[in-house]
C-alpha cells in the first residue's frame, strides 16, 4: 500500500477518507495502513479548517512567550509539561496539556500561560474536537479488525505543541531524534508550510518524507498499539529533519492508554499460532520504562515481552 518508485521503494503513506466510512473498502485500507505502515493521512475529517488555522495562530503566540511563563507549564505525568531545548534535541521546545477531555485541565493549562479569553476558547474548542476525533479513529481501527469495542471513551489524550527553531546552521541536521510514540495513537496537525517530518518504511528501513498537505491530519500508531494488537500493528519510527532555516510549528495529540488500567491484546488476537507477545502494562509504567532506559524507538517493548517470547 502506498506509491512506489521505479525500484520498488514505497514513497507515500496511505490516505484515509473519513467520509467514506462505513464503506468496507475504507475499513480494509485502514487495517492495511495500520499493519503495513503504522501511519496514515486523514482527509475529510470533522475539524473545521478555520479552527485548525486559529489554533495554529494561538500556538505560535504561546511558544513565543517568555521562558519564565512557559516554565509554569509543569508536568502532570512525566514529560507532559514544558520541554526546553536539550543537548539531545537543541532545536526543539514544546508545551504540553495532559487530558484534552477534561475542561478543568484545559482551563489550568490556559491559566498557567496567561491565555486570553479568546485563546481559552480556541484551545478548549480544539481540545474537544481532537479528543473526539482520536476516540473515533480508535473505534474505527478496532472495527477494521472485526472487533466492536468501546475501548477509548475514558482514555486520557495529551497534546504537545512543538516548535523547531531551525537556523541556516542547522539545515541538514535532526530537529528531533528517531523515536516511536509511547501511547496508542497520535494525531498530528503538521506545519502547513515547513516540511521535515519523515517516517520509516519498516520493510526497507528507509525514511519517507511526509510533506505538508494543508487541511489534513496525520495519524501515527505508537508502542501500545503494537501491544494491543499482539504485534499486528506497526509502531512507526519517525523523525524531524531540518530542511530549511525557518521556524516549524506542529500540534501532536496523543491517545495514551486506559487511565490506571493495563492494556493487553484481546483474546481474539491470541492463539496457538500467535502466542501472547507482551505482558499487560499500564501506560504510566510503560512510559517510566522508556524514560528510565532511554529506549525511545520501540526497543522498550522488549522489556515487556512475555517470558516465552523474550
Amino acid at each position: 500500500m502506498g506509491d512506489q518508485d521505479s525500484i520498488g521503494i514505497r514513497t507515500n503513506i496511505p490516505v484515509i477518507d473519513m467520509q467514506k466510512f462505513p464503506d468496507s473498502g475504507e475499513y480494509e485500507k485502514l487495517k492495511e495502513a495500520c499493519e503495513e505502515w503504522g501511519c496514515f493521512r486523514i482527509v475529510n475529517h470533522k475539524i473545521p479548517l478555520t479552527l485548525m488555522s486559529e489554533m495554529k495562530t494561538v500556538v505560535r503566540s504561546l511558544l513565543d512567550l517568555p521562558m519564565e511563563i512557559k516554565n509554569r507549564n509543569t508536568d502532570v505525568i512525566a514529560g507532559s509539561g514544558y520541554m526546553a531545548p536539550t543537548a539531545v534535541n537543541p532545536l526543539y521546545e514544546g508545551l504540553g496539556l495532559y487530558d484534552l477531555g477534561s475542561p478543568l485541565a484545559v482551563r489550568n493549562f490556559c491559566a498557567q500561560l496567561d491565555a486570553s479569553p479568546h485563546q481559552n476558547e480556541i484551545i478548549g474548542t480544539y481540545a474537544k474536537a481532537v479528543n473526539d476525533l482520536a476516540i473515533d479513529i480508535g473505534r474505527k481501527l478496532t472495527e477494521s479488525v472485526g472487533l466492536f469495542l468501546d475501548l477509548f471513551k475514558d482514555w486520557p489524550c495529551q497534546f504537545r505543541i512543538n516548535k523547531y527553531n531551525f537556523t541556516p546552521e542547522s539545515v541538514g541536521s535532526s530537529g528531533v531524534q528517531i523515536h516511536t510514540d509511547s501511547g496508542f495513537l497520535t494525531i498530528l496537525q503538521d506545519d502547513e508550510n515547513v516540511g521535515g517530518l519523515e517516517v520509516m518504511d519498516k520493510y526497507s528501513g528507509q525514511f519517507v518524507p511526509v510533506d505538508p498537505w494543508p487541511g489534513t491530519l496525520l495519524v501515527n500508531l505508537g508502542d501500545l498499539a503494537t501491544v494491543w494488537s499482539n504485534g499486528r500493528f506497526c509502531n512507526v519510527k519517525h523523525r524531524v529533519q531540518c530542511k530549511e532555516a525557518s521556524i516549524r510549528v506542529s500540534i501532536a495529540s496523543f491517545l495514551l492508554g486506559p487511565k490506571g488500567g493495563a492494556i493487553e491484546a484481546p483474546q481474539e488476537f491470541v492463539d496457538s499460532e500467535h502466542p501472547r507477545l507482551y505482558v499487560p502494562v499500564t501506560y504510566e509504567d510503560y512510559r517510566k520504562t522508556r524514560l528510565s532506559t532511554k529506549l525511545q524507538a520501540g526497543e522498550a517493548l522488549e522489556r515487556i515481552r512475555t517470558p516465552c517470547n523474550s
